[in-house]
């Protein structure tokens, strides 16, 4: 009997423990995507403030979908982009401008190591 107790407390402490771990997560995402469609990692002005969003497990994969960093983040200061294609554009690149659907690097170095190819010349 006292053995079937334990285990019963023991089973309800685990249960309770990972429903807060999941509302821990689900309420705190490192990345909201909010219904304006920019991505807000925890560093944003906005963060807290952003109640509608899908939720991203980083700003990569919020960029990815579709969203926009915030005007006011480093994010705008691309020196190399990787198209939807895999392909890595510096400016020197004739499709840097072109290319509007990107994942954002600080150099040609990080864009390869990340999967990326160069272009063609």
């Amino acid at each position: 009997m006292k053995t079937r107790l334990t285990l019963t407390l023991i089973a309800s402490c685990l249960t309770l423990l990972s429903a807060s771990a999941v509302l821990a997560q689900a309420a705190d995402p490192a990345v909201k995507k909010s219904e304006a469609g920019i991505c807000h990692d925890k560093s944003s002005t906005s963060y807290g403030t952003t109640k509608k969003f899908e939720t991203f497990p980083n700003m990569e994969a919020c960029l990815k979908s579709g969203g926009r960093a915030p005007a006011n983040t480093a994010v705008a200061e691309v020196v190399v982009k990787k198209s939807d294609s895999g392909i890595c554009h510096d400016k020197s690149s004739a499709s840097y401008e072109k290319t509007q659907k990107f994942t954002p690097f600080k150099s040609l170095d990080e864009c390869v190591k990340s999967g990326g190819t160069l272009p063609k010349k």
